[in-house]
């Protein structure tokens, strides 16, 4: 032990004469050291400009240090969000693996019946079932996780010896409300983005394989395909891309200027442009003032502002818009006097508003279940499912409400989680501190 100590004084002793040997050196040129470093300076000007403007930057960005949110959260935390984490994922693959088996048993006539691929079955309906079913209970599995893992550590009483070291209750919400800013974002990514195209594919397999036919026509379809211009089909055919007994009238001052009809219209499917559309036995009437000239023909190209999507609804359509296109689209329909938007309006606003239901029903699982009584955690399940199915009904309540009773579709997209809010400050003022 002496020698170590000695070899590491005798280590220190020649660092120093190192250095008093450079110093000395220095002492004894100074000329030279001075014409040196005048050098460097005269030819390192505009590096020391970029130095010094990074020098300024670097002092800036200490500002955003404390908007960094790991500096907020510690062992404790990680702890929590771990949990949390692991539970909701937990949750997720035992209820799905559990709803898959029971698809499963149904639908496996069905498949069989109509031919159905092994590969069509794995990846276009399973592969996109999975994210759908879970996206969509998403708020479900998040009152689970919550309640199944707080119950668990409040049984060990281990949320007693957090509140026992001076933690408060609202600080122990905060690593469940980082979790929820993860959960929740990742919900509206795939909800917004990523589900539409999946669904769109799901849906197709349906109609081939399970007999869910979709609406594929439409009569006395009418909509204003730009200003002043309205368009008006008896009757339109998805499947052909078809439709019959065609009138599309201009307006300009109120005033009726031209009426043109059409045994016939066809889409043009393989146009670049997407409102092709191709007359058949057409006639324009042109009006000015009491004349009118007359013109027909057998067959007319022409561009109309109007999609086969814009004259046939089928049932979950809004479903495959990402929300960008259904923005689009919401837009496009309102301008052009279309009634049928409601449902469209509500699927947009329900997007966002399910991704902050897991604020709140995280906020009372975490009330309902951080103190520790008897019977264990059974009692606590029981309230949390109730809770979130009844949630789920208050959705699928207020969407009806707003498409068949005129309900403003913000406020019943929202309605749930302001019902919910309430619940949530009455649970919070009785949980534990």
């Amino acid at each position: 032990m002496i020698i170590v100590t000695i070899m590491k004084s005798f280590s220190k002793i020649r660092k120093h004469r190192r250095r008093y040997k450079v110093a000395r050196w220095m002492s004894r040129h100074p000329a030279w050291l001075h014409k040196g470093f005048g050098w460097i300076a005269r030819h390192t000007r505009l590096l020391q400009r970029i130095l010094k403007w990074i020098g300024h930057l670097f002092r800036f960005l200490r500002v955003l240090k404390y908007l960094n949110p790991f500096r907020y959260i510690k062992k404790i935390d990680w702890y929590i969000i771990r949990k949390f984490i692991g539970t909701y994922f937990f949750s997720i693959a035992l209820i799905i693996s559990i709803s898959i088996v029971f698809d499963v048993n149904e639908n496996l006539a069905k498949f069989t019946q109509y031919h159905a691929p092994l590969r069509a079955i794995v990846f276009d309906y399973y592969a996109n079932f999975i994210p759908y079913f879970a996206n969509l209970f998403s708020a479900l599995f998040v009152f689970i996780a919550v309640i199944f893992f707080t119950s668990k550590m409040a049984g060990n009483s281990e949320i007693i010896a957090m509140l026992a070291t001076g933690i408060s209750f609202k600080r122990l919400l905060r690593p469940y409300m980082f979790t929820c800013v993860l959960l929740a974002g990742l919900s509206y990514y795939l909800s917004a983005y990523v589900i539409p195209h999946g669904t769109v594919i799901r849906q197709n397999f349906e109609t081939m394989y399970k007999n869910k036919k979709r609406q594929t026509a439409a009569d006395n379809v009418q909509l204003q395909v730009g200003p002043g211009v309205i368009a008006y089909i008896q009757h339109y055919d998805d499947t052909q891309k078809q439709g019959y007994g065609f009138c599309l009238d201009r307006f300009k001052d109120k005033k009726l200027i031209s009426h043109l009809t059409a045994m016939t219209i066809q889409y043009d499917t393989i146009s670049d442009n997407k409102f092709h559309w191709k007359l058949s036995n057409w006639k324009i009437r042109r009006l000015k003032g009491l004349r009118e000239h007359i013109t027909t023909g057998d067959v007319k190209d022409t561009i109309i502002q109007m999609e086969p999507m814009d004259l046939v609804y089928s049932k979950g359509q809004q479903e495959t818009f990402t929300s960008p296109a259904l923005r689009d689209y919401i837009s496009k329909q309102i301008n052009r006097g279309s009634g049928n938007v409601v449902q469209y309006e509500v699927e947009y606003h329900k997007r966002i508003a399910s991704s902050f239901a897991s604020f709140i029903l995280t906020i009372i699982g975490a009330s309902l279940s951080a103190r520790k009584r008897k019977g264990g955690m059974g009692m606590y399940l029981g309230i949390g499912l109730a809770l979130s199915f009844t949630y789920i009904m208050l959705q699928t309540v207020s969407a009806s409400f707003a498409i068949n009773a005129g309900f403003p579709p913000i406020l019943a997209a929202w309605m749930p989680n302001l019902i919910f809010i309430v619940i949530a400050l009455i649970c919070y003022r009785q949980a534990p501190n």
